[in-house]
């Protein structure tokens, strides 16, 4: 079990906008913006996402065969959370569907936010 994720940022209070929109369509809501840091979580948990500069001082960029996923609770909100991060300064890295095309117990959408990290939103039908 994964205890939580950091996603490095540019700029972590212009990054807020895009991830309250993205996550806020699967169920998370912000918990915080302090000290540089934002973290959400789901609107019943602590946080367990948190948006920060990176540790090291460099500058925040998209990490390399690094995607995380986060799972939301249907297919609606896998759209949605799609058409959210688009709207927001994000971009499209696969379109909402079933994952493989056949498939009938996986539907994912793959974005990527404004500093170039990969995601996904995935639900099981």
């Amino acid at each position: 079990m994964i205890g939580y994720v950091t996603i490095g940022a540019l700029d972590v209070e212009a990054a807020t906008p895009f991830y309250d929109a993205v996550l806020g369509a699967i169920g998370y809501e912000r918990k915080f913006l302090d000290g540089g840091w934002a973290g959400y979580g789901p609107k019943d948990a602590d946080a367990n996402t948190f948006i920060c500069p990176p540790f090291d001082g460099q500058p925040a960029r998209g990490g390399n065969g690094i995607m995380i996923a986060f799972k939301g609770p249907d297919t609606g909100s896998v759209d949605a959370a799609h058409v959210a991060a688009l709207a927001h300064g994000g971009g499209d890295e696969g379109a909402p569907g079933p994952r493989p095309p056949e498939s009938t117990s996986f539907y994912a959408a793959y974005m990527r936010d404004p500093t170039g990290n990969k995601f996904a939103v995935f639900a099981k039908p």
